[in-house]
């Protein structure tokens, strides 16, 4: 993962605080420069419209990207300092400047803030190592009907390992068969096949669609009447 990806993961920016900040705006983006390590180095961030973050280091010395910030295998005590400052400048423009997520996708995003606004669970992170990991529980009885998770692409046996969400959902176990056969559905990753489904949350299904589903998997926590 590219070091902008993992600092800025889960976070959204505030364009009002991003030019308040100091950042400049052309036709497509808004970018800004910051000469570091007494006046050697210089980053260059930029953020698209649609939130993409991207940056470099250049070496002010020769006017050229400095490679080694990037390669892993290159550890040494100069290489490290140079890219201990360039992650502490990126990581104040995010505290400054961005709004924190509980989750990376859009859709996984919006799809929570309409759980939140239906039924008025807000997910639980219950687990350290999986941060991104938020389980929905019904309050009258702790029985779960919904949980996202973040994991590689390669899981759901995509040729990929970039980083997906979904959500496993429980539904009827018929339909779970049928929908099987349609794109954006898998068998439920980690959890009982039969009566739980893992769905996609990349934009492949509509925001409708899906909540749809939630609906039928919180109807199962519900007291019967």
């Amino acid at each position: 993962m590219k070091i902008e990806d993992n600092i800025f993961q889960r976070y959204t920016p505030n364009f009002k605080k991003i030019t308040d900040y100091g950042f400049k705006k052309n036709k497509t983006s808004y970018y800004f420069e910051k000469v570091f390590n007494n006046g050697e180095f210089k980053a260059v961030i930029n953020i698209t419209k649609n939130g993409k973050i991207t940056g470099k280091v250049i070496d002010l010395e020769n006017n050229d990207e400095f490679l080694p910030l990037r390669a892993e295998a290159q550890q040494g005590a100069f290489v490290g300092k140079i890219r201990k400052e360039y992650k502490q400048i990126l990581t104040d423009i995010r505290d400054n400047c961005f709004l924190h997520n509980d989750f990376i996708y859009n859709q996984t995003n919006r799809i929570n803030n309409a759980i939140i606004t239906k039924y008025g669970d807000k997910p639980e992170f219950m687990w350290e190592k999986s941060p991104g990991c938020g389980v929905y529980k019904n309050p009258d009885n702790n029985k779960w009907y919904g949980i996202v998770m973040d994991i590689p692409r390669s899981k759901l046996g995509q040729n990929s390992n970039t980083v997906i969400e979904i959500i496993n959902i429980k539904l009827d176990k018929d339909k779970i068969i049928t929908l099987l056969d349609k794109d954006g559905y898998y068998p439920a990753w980690h959890m009982n096949k039969k009566y739980w489904i893992t769905i996609t949350l990349d934009e492949t299904l509509s925001d409708d669609e899906i909540l749809t589903h939630i609906e039928e998997s919180h109807s199962y926590t519900e007291k019967k009447k």
